[in-house]
């Protein structure tokens, strides 16, 4: 196909769909009310149905030329074509074998990645170019077997506007895997243990918020409103775990007061395990310094207290 050998620098995988078939949908319903990281409107998910013309989008798709690592503060390292424009893969599609599922608007909103005339990025592993035939017989560049994509709202180089939205649109890293930067994910604990010694969940009293979970420290424990319950993802990736870490597994033995219901355990891509209430993940705040602290609480319009049946506690 005409790609010309080159050398990589390997990025972390990180973040963003985490299903469990164990989760239904309670009449707690958490409207989605914020936009993914990258910000764009829903009907950008890539979940449209396609066009009776698949190759709509396809036709006269662009080559990537010579690949970039760019550096990204955000997302570490990003993978980006010639002209500096962002390279997306896509969840639905698979890279065993490679197969694209983003047809009709789909491919309008993001476009296709022409195969032929592709060099690897410096420091990146040639072979892991490669192309995939598309449902119109086109060829469409892969890395790491994953179909790549550019994104109609990136205007210009550096862009990553594409990037987390709708929960499976994510921008490359230079080895194939979701960009993001190594230091973002913590540790995975032990198989089947809690993460820390204190490893618990417990109901505290606040004047406020009434009896609201905390965690083994004392922490307030919060939800985060653009998450779902069924499917359950959480939406809280790249730089938002930062702010808002996510509660590792906790042993249920030492719970106090918590309803179990679909007390179940997320593991995440990024390698961590995160603790659910009746399947909605749940997360601390930094900006809680001491036990007792509520200042996550109603942060955004979209972060609040939990309380023990695993609602969210709306009062500001």
């Amino acid at each position: 196909m005409g790609i010309k050998r080159g050398t990589t620098l390997a990025t972390a995988a990180i973040v963003v769909v985490l299903a469990a078939t164990a989760c239904g949908p309670t009449d707690d319903k958490a409207a989605d009310t914020t936009k993914p990281v990258g910000a764009a409107a829903a009907q950008d998910y890539g979940q449209a149905p396609a066009a009776a013309d698949g190759a709509a989008g396809a036709a006269g798709a662009k080559p990537a030329g010579q690949l970039t690592a760019a550096p990204n503060d955000q997302l570490g390292q990003v993978l980006t074509d010639s002209a500096g424009l962002t390279l997306y893969r896509f969840d639905k599609d698979t890279a065993k074998p490679p197969k694209s599922n983003c047809d009709g608007d789909c491919a309008k909103t993001w476009p296709v990645v022409a195969a032929g005339d592709a060099t690897a990025a410096a420091g990146m592993d040639p072979a892991l170019l490669g192309e995939v035939v598309r449902t119109d017989g086109s060829k469409q560049l892969t890395v790491a077997g994953w179909p790549a994509y550019r994104y109609n709202k990136d205007a210009k180089a550096g862009d990553v506007n594409g990037q987390g939205v709708g929960g499976v649109w994510f921008a490359f890293g230079p080895d194939g895997k979701k960009a993001a930067k190594a230091e973002a994910a913590a540790p995975a604990p032990a198989e089947g243990g809690a993460a820390e010694a204190d490893g618990k969940l417990s109901v505290a009293k606040d004047p406020k918020l009434g009896d609201h979970i905390v965690d083994g420290k004392g922490m307030t424990v919060y939800r985060f409103k653009p998450d779902t319950q069924w499917p359950m993802t959480s939406k809280c990736v790249g730089d938002c775990l930062t702010k808002w870490p996510v509660v590792a597994p906790v042993e249920k033995a030492k719970d106090k007061g918590i309803v179990e219901k679909n007390y179940t355990v997320l593991n995440r891509p990024d390698g961590q395990k995160q603790q659910s209430v009746d399947c909605w993940p749940v997360y601390t705040f930094s900006g809680d310094k001491k036990p007792g602290d509520i200042n996550g609480q109603g942060v955004g319009g979209t972060w609040y207290a939990v309380s023990p049946d695993g609602k969210l506690i709306t009062v500001q």
